[in-house]
């Protein structure tokens, strides 16, 4: 492989698909780059060829009344918050980094925030596509209208595939008329305890908060609520949740640096770049002991955990043997309670014993070899960006 990748711009999906096609016959590996906000993820093994999606931008089509939105894969989410907010509409995503992150990023990484638990995730709300292949063709999956079931759902196998199956071009989402009113409470409590029992119960009431994160810092824990609608749902969010947190023995309080502390939180993968970050799925009835678990560990710094969708990252940093032993703690810790967990992103020191799919369940790796020799039987897309190398 060459010392330098060489860098390629293509301005729509044809010449795209062209270049990949061109990478293919030349087995040329080939790395996708957008605002490069996701470079982190997975092993990032040398490339011949660096495709940027920068030309692909741009709103391709906006239809207000459909609640529709089609973009380019490599516009920035930040614009597509502009054009949306001139018609009072919003693309209810929230990721880390979201203020650089482009939409094919998003897609590509399944990059979801804390809004997920009132407004579903990359997968709720994509459902149309235009994607460049390894062999040179454009696909088209889904369409630009809500309903839509021609074909098979393509849209599902690219969220995630971090690149790995081809180059999104294009996307359409739904969108969503702005919120009326949103509030921020936060709950400061004396343990893990406290924390994760006011979240289950705003759990089972009614509110479906735009925000659920219990984070503790150096044995500090505090429970974020975000709330969004219309003003009475608003309202009667807060008060749920006060009253969910005077059954744990604590109090709410809408603090001016609520925004603050939500924007960290949501930042965690962004920030943590010294020791190790790790990222575990988990059953909900998990969190509180592995959260508890993982804080009491040596490296452990923060735990940051979206208590709606059981997804938690751990913070570890420390002298290099330290480190391992406490991610490696923690990566069986998630499979013990019947969750997964990978390594999101550790520094370079770390790099070469400790593998970014430590941890990684095995079970899907046929059906993945499947799809990978299908899409990109060359194995030119992003090698190393997925478990199965």
């Amino acid at each position: 492989m060459s010392a330098v990748a060489a860098a390629l711009r293509p301005s729509d999906a044809t010449a795209c698909a062209a270049a990949l096609a061109d990478a293919t016959r030349e087995r040329r590996a080939v790395r996708v780059r957008g605002a490069g906000t996701k470079s982190y993820l997975g092993e990032l093994l040398p490339t011949d060829l660096v495709l940027e999606t920068g030309a692909l931008s741009g709103v391709v089509d906006h239809v207000p009344a459909d609640l529709t939105i089609t973009v380019g894969a490599g516009t920035a989410l930040a614009e597509v918050r502009r054009a949306l907010g001139a018609h009072g509409q919003v693309l209810p995503l929230d990721p880390p980094h979201g203020d650089a992150a482009t939409i094919g990023g998003v897609v590509a990484a399944n990059s979801n925030g804390f809004g997920r638990l009132r407004y579903g995730g990359v997968r709720d709300l994509l459902i149309g596509t235009v994607v460049a292949l390894a062999d040179g063709t454009v696909a088209r999956g889904g369409g630009r209208v809500v309903k839509n079931v021609a074909g098979y759902d393509l849209n599902k196998l690219l969220i995630g595939s971090l690149g790995t199956l081809g180059v999104l071009s294009e996307a359409t989402f739904k969108v969503l008329p702005r919120p009326e009113a949103h509030a921020l409470a936060v709950v400061r409590c004396r343990g893990a305890g406290p924390a994760f029992a006011i979240a289950d119960a705003l759990l089972h009431t009614a509110v479906r908060p735009s925000a659920l994160v219990v984070d503790a810092t150096h044995g500090r824990w505090m429970v974020l609520v975000g709330a969004e609608g219309q003003r009475p749902q608003v309202e009667r969010a807060i008060a749920e949740t006060g009253r969910a947190a005077g059954g744990a023995g604590a109090a709410t309080e809408r603090a001016d640096d609520a925004e603050e502390l939500l924007a960290a939180a949501r930042e965690l993968p962004a920030t943590a770049v010294d020791g190790a970050l790790i990222r575990a799925a988990l059953p909900l009835a998990a969190q509180r002991s592995f959260a508890e678990s993982a804080m009491g560990l040596e490296a452990a710094v923060r735990c940051v955990v979206d208590a709606g969708s059981g997804i938690a990252r751990v913070h570890l940093r420390g002298d290099e043997a330290t480190v391992l032993r406490s991610a490696d703690t923690l990566l069986a810790a998630a499979a013990v309670v019947g969750g997964s967990a990978r390594v999101e992103r550790r520094d370079a020191s770390l790099r070469a014993r400790l593998a970014a799919w430590s941890g990684a369940r095995p079970g899907g790796e046929f059906l993945m070899r499947r799809l990978k020799e299908a899409f990109d039987p060359a194995g030119v897309l992003e090698p190393g960006r997925s478990v199965i190398g």
